[in-house]
């Protein structure tokens, strides 16, 4: 198989905060895979918390570009498997290389992922529209910009009125409200702050505490009276086991824990423990997008609005309307790459 690696850099509609910063352009890997005249597509993000950079990631792509060629396709888990040790130090690219491979894995045998993996996109779960943080007539207005949205997540964790900011929007709309605080709480703030919340139709509280306070979110799992879903506390398979006992569900990132293979693995051993399942996305194009759905009808929840949040994209895929995912009539994960960027 031939590798070429693009580079993007993508706009956002608007600046988009969370309790760790701002993001105004969102620099992007894209990872081509050809077999013949047939290419499949995968991406990830740059992203300083994770120490992913594109060099980073292009230099762990370049170091199996020769094990990558002599490799046919057969099936992406067997090729994630071969190239897992020389990729385990870089998730982010060995998760952009195992979304190509399945693309091209699907538009090789004249179907959708989703469907050689014998899923429902009907099953699939509404998905959210985010909300950064931002004063809150900024965050009202973002709101407008995609009305009749039946759910919200709401970025908090950056000041003292993050109840405030919900009751203003609550305000304005009956959906359904996720919160993410993004590790911006204490154990004490998010058992008082989930009273609050609960009586103004929040359905859970994401990653409130720091990844490694253990033992507070063992506190909050006991006395919150919402559910409370790890994030940052829940990012390669051996998380999932952790999280037992802390929280009531978990968000895996694909790029996190190292792409679609791992995340199906992930998915399975949640169940073992009960625990609900959310697949999350970066901000990220259409071609990222495109990857969670084939894995969305597996989830209680799903996040995938990361291209909803770019002022211009770079492929066509999956599209979300109004929280509906809308399936395109394409193979594989349906991506196809409108703008090309070329690095190798």
């Amino acid at each position: 198989m031939d590798l070429k690696l693009h580079r993007f850099e993508l706009p956002l509609r608007r600046p988009f905060t969370i309790s760790r910063g701002t993001v105004t352009v969102q620099e992007t890997l894209i990872v081509e895979l050809r077999e013949g005249d047939v290419r499949g597509y995968g991406e990830a993000t740059t992203n300083d918390y994770y120490g992913a950079s594109f060099e980073e990631m292009a230099a762990a792509l370049e170091n199996v570009r020769t094990p990558l060629a002599s490799l046919t396709m057969t099936e992406p888990a067997a090729i994630w498997e071969a190239l897992n040790e020389h990729l385990k130090p870089s998730p982010f690219a060995q998760c952009a290389l195992d979304l190509a491979a399945y693309d091209l894995w699907g538009k090789l045998r004249g179907a959708p992922v989703y469907q050689l993996w014998g899923l429902d996109p009907s099953q699939t779960p509404l998905t959210n529209y985010t909300l950064g943080i931002d004063p809150i007539d900024v965050m009202l207005e973002k709101m407008r910009e995609f009305p009749e949205w039946p759910v919200y997540k709401i970025k908090l964790g950056g000041g003292q009125n993050d109840l405030e900011i919900v009751r203003q929007l609550r305000g304005h709309t009956d959906a359904v409200f996720r919160v993410d605080a993004n590790c911006g709480w204490t154990a004490d703030e998010t058992i008082r702050n989930a009273r609050v919340l609960k009586n103004l139709n929040v359905e859970l509280i994401e990653q409130p505490l720091p990844a490694d306070a253990a033992e507070g979110m063992q506190r909050v799992f006991a006395e919150s009276v919402l559910p409370v879903v790890a994030d940052e506390s829940c990012v390669v398979e051996r998380d999932v086991a952790r999280c037992r006992g802390a929280f009531h569900g978990v968000n895996i990132k694909l790029v996190k824990c190292g792409g679609l293979t791992p995340a199906r693995r992930m998915i399975e051993e949640a169940r073992k423990y009960d625990m609900k399942v959310m697949v999350g996305c970066m901000t990220e194009s259409t071609v990222g997008i495109s990857a969670i759905a084939q894995i969305a009808p597996l989830l209680d929840y799903v996040d995938m609005d990361g291209a909803l949040l770019l002022a211009d994209d770079i492929a066509t895929g999956v599209r979300i309307e109004r929280g509906v995912c809308r399936y395109p009539h394409e193979n594989g994960c349906g991506v196809q790459l409108l703008k090309r960027a070329e690095v190798s």
